[in-house]
């Protein structure tokens, strides 16, 4: 069964989505899932030093299930001085 999320991008996220919302749909309901179809459909990603996946405004572990409701943002690394 096929799952739908929105996705906020931010950072240099924005730029490999192609803007800063898009709806992805998922074989599975865990952040892993989640992370795996968007390594398969944006190999960019994988050339990012850090990729942190938050729901809800938290960061989010590899194995949380993630409910329709749930607000998913993508957080790139973040340079700064």
């Amino acid at each position: 069964m096929m799952n739908k999320f929105k996705i906020k991008a931010f950072g240099i996220t924005k730029d490999i989505l192609g803007g800063k919302e898009t709806i992805i749909e998922i074989k599975g309901k865990t952040v892993a899932d989640l992370r795996f179809t968007l390594n398969e459909r944006f190999p960019q990603l994988l050339g990012l030093r850090s990729l942190y996946i938050a729901v809800n405004s938290d960061y989010a572990e590899e194995g949380r299930i993630l409910e329709d409701s749930d607000e998913i943002a993508l957080i790139p690394p973040v340079s700064g001085g």
